[in-house]
């Protein structure tokens, strides 16, 4: 397949959408790497919603497990202070310190410079409409720029989002009443429930702002996240929320990648922000550096890179996230879905 007629499995369409977005994002980091090493974080388009955000975002579970929350504040502080917007967040992290943290770090004019996302685990209405309040107190906000529903990890999830007295009831609810702008869903189990959760909303006359997923050089090779949900969501101008680069840390144990070959596999897809854990200012630094000095890769380094990683990604050995329950939160507290 030629470059003009595929851009890694993408239709014709959204790949000369994504290139045209692409580079106009990244031509402020074109001046030469000194001035990248110092430059401002490239942004994004956010699907259709008119948002710009910053190419790498903060995880919002890792700042809630420093032992003492200044050092957590100053990990958000400095994020922002150095361009990153996109801020991730969850009802359910570290029993709400993330949130409480991300709270305390917004204070003094931060929330301004914050693009704010956080993620509810209620599938009933009331759950859902409890936890969206008590996200709210939490972040000492009166609204988050982006809701989105968690772990849609279950083939049953979608219809109980959408059915009657579900979850989707109490989020349009609080959308009306200015608790939130936009909306979307989270899931790292399987692309097939992805899908499903995508053709749902449909059915309902729903669609969704945002979709956030596993986008890594494993998943790559599976018919996972990237060859079933990236296409639908570049099509539909859904904006595209990569997470887990490195697999919470599980990839690298391979052998075959390093954490920066990791980061811009998933920064050269169509992605609007790629979300990465920063539990300590290294990491922070790791993540700021990655995006300034960001180059798509070609596709002689993509099939490279993939080539590499390939043996070790039989048995899906390194994607614990679709292979265990150690990730699912709503299964060990099932309480949590209402």
């Amino acid at each position: 397949m030629k470059r003009r007629d595929v851009l890694w499995g993408l239709p014709v369409a959204g790949a000369a959408a994504w290139l045209g977005h692409h580079f106009t994002s990244s031509a402020q980091a074109d001046a030469g790497s000194s001035a990248r090493a110092r430059g401002p974080i490239p942004r994004r388009k956010l699907g259709r919603t008119g948002e710009q955000v910053s190419m790498v975002g903060l995880g919002g579970f890792h700042i809630g497990v420093q032992r003492e929350p200044r050092e957590s504040i100053r990990i958000i502080r400095t994020a922002l202070d150095e361009g990153i917007n996109f801020l991730d967040n969850c009802w359910d992290y570290n029993e709400g310190q993330s949130e409480i943290r991300m709270g305390q770090a917004l204070r003094d004019g931060y929330r301004d410079k914050a693009f704010l996302m956080t993620k509810i685990d209620g599938h009933s209405r009331a759950a859902a409409a409890k936890q969206i309040d008590e996200s709210l107190t939490r972040l000492q906000t009166d609204h988050v720029d982006l809701l989105q529903v968690h772990e849609v990890i279950r083939p049953g999830d979608p219809d109980r989002v959408f059915a009657e007295g579900g979850s989707m009831e109490a989020i349009v609810a609080a959308k009306q009443a200015g608790k939130l702008r936009f909306v979307g869903f989270t899931g790292h189990k399987s692309g097939a429930i992805h899908k499903k959760m995508l053709e749902t909303a449909a059915k309902h006359g729903f669609r969704f702002d945002t979709v956030q997923m596993p986008l890594n050089v494993m998943d790559a090779h599976d018919d996972g996240f990237q060859k079933i949900v990236l296409p639908m969501l570049v099509e539909q101008e859904i904006g595209v929320l990569g997470m887990k680069p490195m697999g919470s840390g599980i990839i690298l144990k391979s052998g075959k990648v390093s954490p920066l070959e990791c980061l811009h596999y998933a920064m050269s897809l169509p992605t609007s922000v790629v979300i990465t854990g920063c539990e300590s200012m290294p990491r922070l630094r790791q993540a700021l550096a990655a995006a300034r000095q960001f180059r798509p890769l070609t596709q002689d380094q993509r099939h490279a890179l993939l080539a590499r990683t390939r043996s070790a990604s039989d048995q899906q050995r390194y994607e614990l996230y679709k292979t265990s329950r150690t990730f699912d939160g709503t299964e060990h507290n099932p309480q949590w879905l209402g």
